[in-house]
């Protein structure tokens, strides 16, 4: 079974209510009680301080209803806040912690296969041919069009169907097809497929694919035609060849026997592949290559060779938004020149090839190719690339903008807490200053660059100020009555009422400087560190 994973809001409910994860039942109403006295909005006519009270005390309450409910609270242990919003319950009272990690292990796979089944995978293209040389001579511009579309629909964990089709028009002829396949995954390392089409050429087929070692994967498959009764078998070997290569062979015997050697490697900068493939009459290779500039932009190089073509291609592309990018390939062949424009979105393509000459003259190859280049340059240095700079630049602005303005509502939050929490621990404080006993002189939580440098300087410059928050008033707030502060371990601190996080991401500090019987202390601990005082080891 795999392991439970952590919480990821640092029990912040526990950081709430100041308990430690092991609190008891009476531990945990005994801290609701001290807070509700704070923060109950019968106990302020101030408009302004009733509204943060209630704020505040429905944090509490919230906190108080889950961790006192021993269902809720084993959830959150495991899971956090996002098993409790997900849905996840217990049924009836388990007794040992493996039946618990058990059942919400099941619950949450549960949860997982739903909203994985929730969502089928569509795909599709549509292919436009366009025609130059067929418009002039009196014809139609456009000589053909294919669709074909297919849905990807989970029915299981291991059971996929894939429903398929597609259609084709070339001037007055025409075909169709439509396809499903059923794929089963037998074990982690083998999996099976049944096909069926039916068309011009109605196949059904089976393919089973098993990786043979941690580096190799073989692939089997027959298929068998209704029209005919022919037979083709199939076998490939797929090999990593390296990290970042792989290496395939294919051999196919029936009608059209063939066999292929194929190699790809990928790298983060760039995508090359190559494949030489020999068949009963004919034979063909191809290579490609394409380098990515940026994530945004890629340049791409192929050509072809063989007994029924000879082209090539070069071109490139570019991600206009999250999910779309645009793509441009000048091709030159024994067809002709073409140009081929093409719109990726999600996992939808649109195909556009416009063949302008059936000539292969020099000057119209040259300027075929060198015009809209020359255009596409002009139009991406002087329009295109300042437009997204600009844009991007604005993005990162506005983004700034949300996360300051963020940090500056969570830092006014925390302040109005404190406030709230200020005369309660004052009175502790001057107690504490009666006795003799342990007073909280100054405490800072923040980054920790700037926690160590305010420490040696005793005191906060203005660029550090928006990295560090003064923690004094709760931190006395948390004082007993016997004169002692425990801070638990594995708690993140931010959590605490009236602390906020004033650097989300970076590694954070808590500074404590205090007083217990007349002598100083200071003690600095890691966000998620235990910290009990006083101790004498922070005498200074």
């Amino acid at each position: 079974m795999a392991s439970a994973p952590e919480p990821e809001d640092g029990r912040e409910l526990y950081a709430l209510l100041h308990l430690s994860p092991d609190a008891s039942g009476e531990e945990i109403r005994r801290a609701y009680r001290q807070f509700a006295q704070i923060y109950h909005p019968d106990k302020y006519q101030d408009t302004q301080m009733k509204e943060v009270a209630t704020e505040n005390f429905q944090r509490i309450r919230d906190a108080y209803e889950i961790l006192s409910d021993e269902n809720k609270r084993q959830i959150y242990d495991i899971y956090g806040m996002e098993g409790l919003n997900s849905g996840l319950e217990l049924g009836p009272k388990l007794s040992k912690p493996e039946e618990i990690k058990e059942q919400l292990e099941r619950l949450r796979r549960r949860k997982e296969e739903e909203k994985i089944f929730t969502h089928a995978l569509p795909i599709g293209s549509i292919i436009a041919n366009f025609s130059v040389p067929h418009y002039l001579n009196g014809g139609g511009i456009m000589r053909g069009m294919a669709m074909s579309s297919e849905v990807e629909l989970p029915v299981s964990k291991q059971n996929t169907v894939v429903v398929g089709g597609n259609l084709a028009v070339n001037g007055s002829a025409g075909s169709g097809a439509a396809s499903t396949v059923l794929r089963h995954q037998l074990s982690p390392v083998s999996s099976i497929e049944f096909m069926a089409t039916a068309g011009l050429r109605s196949v059904i087929g089976t393919q089973m694919s098993r990786q043979i070692s941690p580096h190799s994967t073989a692939t089997s498959g027959l298929a068998v035609s209704l029209r005919d009764g022919s037979i083709n078998l199939s076998n490939a070997w797929t090999r990593q060849l390296s990290d970042n290569a792989v290496g395939n062979i294919q051999l196919v015997l029936g009608d059209e026997s063939s066999i292929s050697v194929g190699w790809q490697k990928k790298d983060e900068k760039s995508t090359a592949t190559g494949e030489v493939k020999f068949g009963t009459n004919f034979f063909g290779a191809s290579a490609h290559y394409t380098h990515r500039f940026s994530s945004k932009s890629h340049a791409r190089i192929a050509g072809r060779v063989g007994s029924t073509a000879l082209d090539f291609e070069i071109g490139g592309g570019r991600r206009i938004s999250e999910f779309s990018t645009v793509r441009m390939m000048y091709n030159i062949g024994i067809q002709g020149v073409s140009w081929r424009f093409e719109l990726h979105r999600a996992r939808q393509k649109l195909i556009i090839p416009v063949l302008f000459s059936t000539d292969l003259n020099a000057l119209f190859v040259t300027s075929a190719f060198a015009i809209p280049s020359t255009l596409y340059f002009l139009l991406q240095t002087y329009v295109v690339k300042p437009y997204y700079l600009k844009r991007e630049k604005q993005k990162t602005l506005e983004k700034m903008e949300g996360l300051s303005t963020q940090l500056t509502e969570a830092r006014k939050a925390a302040e109005k807490a404190q406030k709230l929490l200020e005369p309660v621990s004052n009175r502790k404080k001057n107690r504490q200053l009666e006795n003799n006993g342990l007073v909280i002189t100054k405490a800072l939580y923040g980054s920790c660059k700037n926690i160590k440098e305010s420490s040696e300087l005793n005191e906060i410059h203005n660029d550090m100020a928006s990295q560090v928050f003064d923690v004094t008033i709760p931190l006395n707030f948390l004082v007993t009555e016997a004169g002692q502060l425990k801070l638990h371990d594995g708690i993140k601190k931010s959590g605490i009422m009236g602390f906020y996080d004033p650097c989300p991401g970076d590694p954070k500090l808590l500074l404590v400087e205090y007083t217990f019987h007349g002598r100083k202390y200071k003690v600095t601990v890691d966000d998620y560190e235990a910290l009990l005082i006083p101790q004498d080891i922070h005498q200074f």
